[in-house]
């Protein structure tokens, strides 16, 4: 079955005063069926995240444009653009008054395979027609509490401490980075680049159901809008990047 790839980029300010997300999807430049999303939810006071979260998507699309696919190791190159946007946030110290921070989440296509790194709790979903496959786990405290079965997913959508991260770009440390991938793509596969703006207010089978029935203009709208009234006035920032394949219907079958 011939399968194509259906892409949408979107983001929302929310009730902040400042967008300090930022996400984009871009092609590659010389490999046709190719393509990068990239995320990232941006720390550290007044335009310190912005300048973070911009630094991350800048460092992405530019090591992009100098990767091989099928040549360079791909988990080296996912890995490249965390550590090096890390070390540019880091330094932005210096030119700015700001304590800037990110968290980052980048995503490579290629024919036939995904790949995907993220550090902080933005995450990546993967689901194929609306079952969830996999989901990021959130380099936060509550994250690590619920993996340790110290609390459940439900006490941590409430725990008073659910937005500290343990690990995020422009810290001391270096940044923990996990990898995904999925080495056969197929036809309902769907992936989901998100900050806790849109995630926060959405089950996995919300996502997954709306992602399937909906192409992804369609799909970020419906979900960007829930998110925006769920959050009744106190939400953060949005951004969303969605992945489809899709089946290609030929003439003749279309014809019976």
């Amino acid at each position: 079955m011939s399968i194509s790839i259906e892409t949408c980029a979107a983001m929302h300010i929310g009730d902040r005063s400042e967008q300090q997300d930022r996400v984009g999807i871009f092609p590659h430049p010389t490999k046709p069926g190719c393509l990068l999303a990239v995320l990232s939810d941006g720390m550290g006071g007044h335009t310190g995240g912005a300048i973070a979260a911009e630094q991350v998507v800048l460092k992405a699309r530019q090591n992009f444009g100098h990767f091989t696919p099928g040549v360079e190791d791909i988990q080296e190159f996912l890995k490249s653009v965390i550590d090096e946007a890390h070390v540019v946030i880091k330094l932005t110290r210096f030119t700015s008054e700001a304590d800037p921070h990110s968290t980052a989440c980048v995503f490579v296509l290629r024919p036939g395979h995904a790949d995907w790194a993220h550090c902080g709790d933005s995450r990546i979903y993967h689901f194929r027609r609306g079952g969830l496959v996999s989901r990021s786990p959130d380099h936060s405290l509550v994250g690590e509490l619920v993996r340790s079965g110290r609390i459940t997913e439900a006490q941590a959508e409430t725990h008073p401490q659910r937005n500290l991260l343990l690990s995020c770009l422009g810290a001391e440390r270096d940044p923990r980075i996990d990898f995904g991938t999925t080495p056969a793509l197929q036809a309902g596969d769907v992936f989901l680049l998100c900050s806790d703006g849109l995630w926060a207010y959405f089950s996995d089978y919300e996502l997954g159901t709306t992602l399937d029935e909906l192409d992804p203009r369609a799909a970020a709208k419906v979900l960007i809008n829930a998110a925006r009234e769920r959050g009744a006035g106190a939400g953060d920032n949005i951004s969303v990047a969605i992945v489809k394949v899709v089946p290609v219907v030929s003439a003749a079958t279309a014809l019976g």
